[in-house]
């Protein structure tokens, strides 16, 4: 079995790394595969690049970090695999020596055979082998070659010949299963349509998609996919997003909508103004991301690592030892070939292969889900979690803030009163600013405008001192009362003062997700305990939580703030932080997992967050975590099988009990069994019956409410 390449106990790369530059991507190509860049898979006769950090006679470990794709044809089917072709001719030729050799009288014929089964199992490990051997590095491969050679060295062709096929087997098996959950990633790159109609000086013109520049308008017909990200500019239809983000309910998209690369158009024809070149599109940085984060190893991967590469050289030296003290007792042949015995017994292969395998598969089950798992690390980590902090803006809420209430102070307008707000917030980024520029468009803008951190802002208008911000930075004077019950109400409320005086209140209200209670229902019943952390004032955070269940609330938060009570948290256990990934990306740092919702075309929820949920739906969260649950069981049973088919065949093999054919066998069996295993994490999580569920949140915020 292959040798992990990449199991060093290096520290692992920082979390928030720089965005990596861009995919070459060719849409109208065929699918691409992937090659291990560290170590290349020297089993299939690729070499290695010199300055590899490690050994192998083929990559044991599918989550190295990826080459740039080569164009070839992705993995079909089984028997389009080339080294299950070279594992069935030597299968074939081992059957047909075994038969030959038992039904007849001619022992050439049936060596022969046998000869030719050893020749195409090893054409699939051997050069590796050897080539790996000539720079000083040994692998899983170096025992079985030993092994073979070492049967045919005592006549036991047979064995040696169900050494070779049995081996070059498994490595095809793992091979294939690797390439065809790493190729799930990767297909994400052929929803981008084949061809793309721009429009040109008024003129519809067919180009490839990767021709199209940033401000291009194209075309997107009733039933075609979106060519790459963009704004609408005219038109009216709707969007299927569920390849992309694992949204099953089509969006509308009409002008200004912003739409991303692979999505459905529904009915209506849409124009669409280019915001992304192919190359760079959502897509495009997706896959990239992924791929480049799945280096980052997982405790359970490293373990597995560290205890598999030092395992190979230990192995020749039990082996050896058991040979020459054998030998030295008496009869050396029975000796030397319970040694050889030894080295496939305890070869490192299922381990090897156990966690690497399974991490590919769920990675890759998720992407095509709308959930972006960055490396073994974030996944293993998620699936430990017990307890979710939510930001409340953008995660539980719609990020989509409106003026609900003005309330002037006495002797004020309420024009007045947005007219201040408004100059204050004119070249403000604030979610905030946008629901008051939307009461009160194309203000004066304010001079001097400084923001104060979680407070609000301050500057100059009409030369006199201007003020903006929450109650407590800004004293509601008369309108004390009146701040109270809008808060009560669930009501954002910000105060506005002119020359060290009241100007007046604004009450803004930024509506719950629909499926806000939903989710928050179905994390409880998986045992996670929740928590809101929020920069809004404790009455309208309580308001909030109550209203989808969430207990524990942590308001007037500063993201300073956020960060330390999120470590506090950690005291207790692993602790999930989800948010924007912008003004949360302090508390998605410190998290043991941070999560960033609706993170489709949104470079910094991307980098920030271990974990990515592309679409908006609240619900993908509690159906992440059980699929990285559910691959983290997966893990650990691989593991344990691992373990335990090492300690039981060691001992049986070094006393005599099994002989080489039985210990060939039960351990390749255990490698496919490993294998199998870990593919089965490429299953999608089934979501929980939505009308149930809806239907007990619906009940649940009607009684809160």
């Amino acid at each position: 079995m292959s040798d992990p390449c990449c199991g060093d106990e290096s520290p692992e790369p920082p979390r928030n790394r720089p965005l990596l530059n861009p995919l070459p991507v060719r849409p109208s190509a065929a699918p691409v595969s992937v090659t291990c860049s560290c170590c290349a898979d020297a089993t299939r006769g690729t070499e290695p690049p010199p300055e590899a950090a490690a050994d192998t006679d083929g990559c044991g470990d599918p989550t190295c970090s990826p080459a740039d794709p080569a164009p070839e044809s992705g993995p079909g089917a089984w028997w389009g695999s080339t080294g299950l072709r070279w594992a069935a001719l030597s299968g074939t030729l081992w059957l047909a020596g075994v038969l030959t050799a038992g039904l007849t009288d001619v022992p050439v014929v049936a060596t022969a055979l046998l000869a030719g089964a050893i020749a195409a199992g090893g054409r699939t490990f051997v050069p590796g082998t050897l080539r790996a051997l000539l720079r000083g590095r040994l692998g899983v491969g170096t025992l079985m070659t030993v092994a073979a050679v070492g049967a045919i060295a005592l006549g036991e062709v047979g064995e040696a010949a169900m050494l070779a096929f049995l081996f070059s087997l498994a490595e095809a098996l793992e091979e294939h299963a690797v390439a065809r959950t790493r190729h799930g990633l990767r297909a994400l790159l052929d929803l981008v349509p084949p061809r793309a109609t721009v429009l040109r000086r008024g003129r519809e013109t067919t180009v490839d998609p990767a021709e199209l520049a940033v401000g291009d308008l194209f075309l997107v017909r009733p039933g075609e996919r979106v060519a790459t990200d963009g704004v609408v500019r005219s038109g009216r239809s709707t969007l299927d997003t569920s390849t992309v983000t694992g949204e099953s309910v089509p969006v509308e998209a009409t002008a200004g909508t912003e739409v991303f690369a692979g999505t459905v158009n529904g009915g209506g024809a849409l124009e669409v103004e280019a915001t992304a070149r192919v190359a760079d599109n959502s897509l495009s940085r997706v896959v990239h991301i992924v791929e480049r984060e799945q280096a980052r190893k997982g405790a359970a991967q490293r373990l597995a690592a560290r205890i598999a590469r030092p395992l190979v050289p230990g192995v020749l030296v039990v082996a050896a030892f058991v040979a020459a003290v054998g030998s030295l007792l008496g009869e050396p042949g029975v000796w030397i070939e319970r040694a050889l015995v030894v080295l496939v017994a305890a070869s490192p292969c299922a381990f090897a292969i156990s966690v690497p395998v399974t991490v590919v598969a769920a990675i890759g089950a998720a992407s095509r889900s709308g959930v972006l798992v960055k490396g073994g690390a974030a996944l293993e980590v998620f699936g430990t979690v017990r307890l979710v902090a939510l930001d409340k803006t953008g995660t539980l809420t719609r990020n989509a803030p409106v003026v609900v209430a003005v309330e002037p102070a006495p002797g004020r307008t309420r024009q007045e009163v947005l007219a201040t707000a408004a100059a204050l917030e004119s070249r403000s980024e604030h979610p905030l600013a946008a629901a008051i520029l939307a009461a009160h468009p194309d203000p004066e803008p304010a001079r001097d405008v400084t923001a104060v951190p979680g407070d609000g802002l301050t500057g100059t208008l009409d030369g006199a001192p201007v003020r903006l911000g929450r109650p407590g930075y800004v004293d509601p004077g008369p309108l004390e009362r009146v701040v109270a019950d809008l808060q009560e109400q669930g009501a954002t409320t910000v105060l506005v003062e002119t020359a060290g005086q009241v100007v007046g209140a604004i009450a803004i209200r930024d509506d719950l997700r629909p499926e806000a209670a939903e989710a928050v229902a179905a994390l409880h019943r998986t045992g996670v305990r929740t928590v809101m952390l929020t920069g809004d004032n404790e009455r309208t955070a309580r308001a909030l939580a109550a209203r989808v269940g969430i207990d524990e609330v942590h308001a007037d938060l500063r993201p300073e703030d956020k960060a330390r009570l999120v470590a506090e948290l950690r005291r207790h256990g692993p602790v999930a932080m989800v948010g924007d990934g912008v003004n949360d990306a302090p508390a998605l740092a410190t998290a043991d997992a941070g999560v960033a919702l609706g993170a489709m075309g949104a470079d910094a929820a991307v980098e920030a967050a271990d974990i990515a949920l592309m679409g908006g739906d609240l619900r993908a969260l509690p159906r992440a975590l059980a699929h990285a649950r559910r691959a983290r069981r997966i893990m650990l049973q691989s593991l344990v099988l691992s373990a335990g088919i090492l300690l039981v065949l060691v001992p049986l093999s070094a006393f005599g009990v099994l002989g080489l054919a039985a210990v060939i066998l039960i351990h390749e069996l255990a490698e496919v069994l490993v294998i199998a295993n870990g593919v089965r994490a490429g299953r999608r999580t089934p979501a929980a019956p939505a009308a149930a569920t809806a239907r007990e949140a619906s009940e649940q915020t009607r009684e809160r409410v």
